[in-house]
């Protein structure tokens, strides 16, 4: 579990590919401090486990799944990521409750500046049905708050401090981003949906007594 309160970008170090799988060596600095072999850490919001550990790296095993859904694919050696460590019980959340788990890609459609803040809006397709004005998103690992969603675009206003301490700064118009939406609106949506054996009907209504 994460908060989408990124630690620092690190660097791909190194990079085997398999079939349909990626073996990974990331090099950072700040999560180092007490990282230990089986740890999580949310590499540009997908969750991945350090595998090994040498200095300041970490190799994590990326299978098909991960690779189909983030961009984790078209990593290439040198480029950076955002880094965070799991969150600790008894912390200060500033964030939001992250998973780790990507929902899918999305595409930077505009970059403007909006006086001290950085106004980016994204093409989520079929995810924006699970993003809400004024509620969370993690946007390759980093929590921020939906300024305004219409239809599948959704914008988020970015102080500095996140655009020069994450890579969103190195982020142009056309590039993929990761989206992870509010996991508490996928249950809430899964539960009252008639195709998984839900639905609020009249006759549920009236069974529950309203």
């Amino acid at each position: 579990m994460f908060t989408g309160i990124i630690e620092e970008t690190g660097k791909i170090d190194n990079i085997v590919r398999g079939g349909a799988s990626s073996r990974l060596t990331i090099e950072g600095d700040k999560i180092f401090t007490d990282l230990q072999i089986g740890d999580s850490v949310s590499v540009s919001g997908v969750c991945l486990t350090a595998a090994e550990i040498s200095g300041r790296t970490f190799t994590a095993d990326v299978m098909r799944e991960t690779l189909s859904r983030s961009m984790l694919s078209g990593l290439k050696i040198g480029d950076s990521v955002n880094l965070e460590r799991a969150v600790m019980l008894g912390g200060r959340m500033g964030g939001h409750i992250v998973t780790g788990h990507i929902d899918g890609l999305g595409t930077i459609t505009s970059i403007k500046n909006d006086d001290n803040a950085i106004v980016y809006t994204i093409k989520a397709g079929d995810l924006a049905r699970h993003i809400t004005e004024k509620g969370s998103v993690a946007i390759d690992g980093i929590s921020l708050t939906v300024a305004d969603v219409n239809g599948e675009i959704f914008t988020v206003s970015v102080i500095p401090h996140t655009a020069k301490n994450t890579t969103l700064s190195r982020k142009k118009v056309g590039d993929a981003v990761n989206i992870e939406t509010d996991c508490i609106a996928k249950y809430v949506e899964k539960t009252l949906s008639a195709k998984n054996g839900g639905g609020i009907t009249r006759e549920f209504l009236t069974k529950y007594g309203f």
